[in-house]
């Protein structure tokens, strides 16, 4: 009896207690990917490329004055002969609809790499009207392909600069006339190991997210003009 009761089926708490212990650490071990995922978000937007010489700075819009200024000691650095300037359709349009007179983005860019010694002759305005990001890279798509081999780069908000090489990659479609190099303005305030502490950069996270997932998606989701 004592023989058939040691090789008997084991008790059922012992097999509750084994499972319920595997999955504590299961939860636990998700619980720190979460953590770890939280703490690191930010930090993972940011994607720059190395310095290297390019034929042109492109300023996208939004970021004024900072992405200027970037741009602009990209130029005098001697990493880009020439300036360019993306002209965002709103609020223009919502302006002449008012009747009422309205400089562009674009034209205070301009005045910010001039008053930080860039040339007139050096500074580019891209011909089309964007409304996104997709529209700045379709331009600068357009504008790279009768110059197949050139270099540019792209200047940008930190948390943005993950997004662009995403978009990037769906509208070239796998076809590079050129290389893109993507830099982000020193003076953006977007604290990367911190976002969660202020509004503005938890509102930036949330935004590059949602757009990341829209341009592994394939680009679904268009701005409204």
């Amino acid at each position: 009896m004592r023989l058939s009761t040691m090789n008997g089926p084991r008790p059922r708490f012992l097999f509750s207690s084994r499972l319920w212990l595997g999955l504590a650490v299961f939860l636990a071990g998700i619980a720190l990917l979460a953590i770890y995922g939280f703490l690191h978000a930010g930090v993972w937007l940011v994607r720059e490329d190395p310095p290297q010489p390019a034929e042109a700075a492109v300023v996208l819009s939004g970021g004024l004055p900072e992405r200027a200024v970037a741009a602009a000691a990209l130029f005098r650095a001697g990493q880009a002969k020439e300036v360019w300037l993306t002209r965002p359709s709103e609020p223009r349009a919502a302006m002449r609809q008012l009747d009422l007179p309205y400089s562009g983005e674009e034209d205070y860019s301009r005045m910010v790499l001039i008053a930080k010694g860039v040339p007139p002759e050096d500074i580019r305005f891209l011909p089309q009207e964007i409304n996104s990001t997709a529209d700045e890279l379709r331009a600068v798509y357009a504008q790279l392909q009768p110059r197949p081999g050139t270099t540019v780069i792209i200047v940008s908000s930190k948390a943005h600069t993950r997004r662009v090489r995403t978009i990037w990659n769906v509208v070239s479609r796998g076809t590079m006339p050129g290389r893109l190099l993507i830099r982000a303005a020193p003076g953006d305030r977007f604290d990367a190991e911190h976002w969660w502490r202020t509004t503005n950069d938890v509102l930036t996270v949330v935004r590059e997210y949602l757009g990341l997932f829209n341009g592994w998606a394939g680009l679904p989701l268009r701005h409204s003009a």
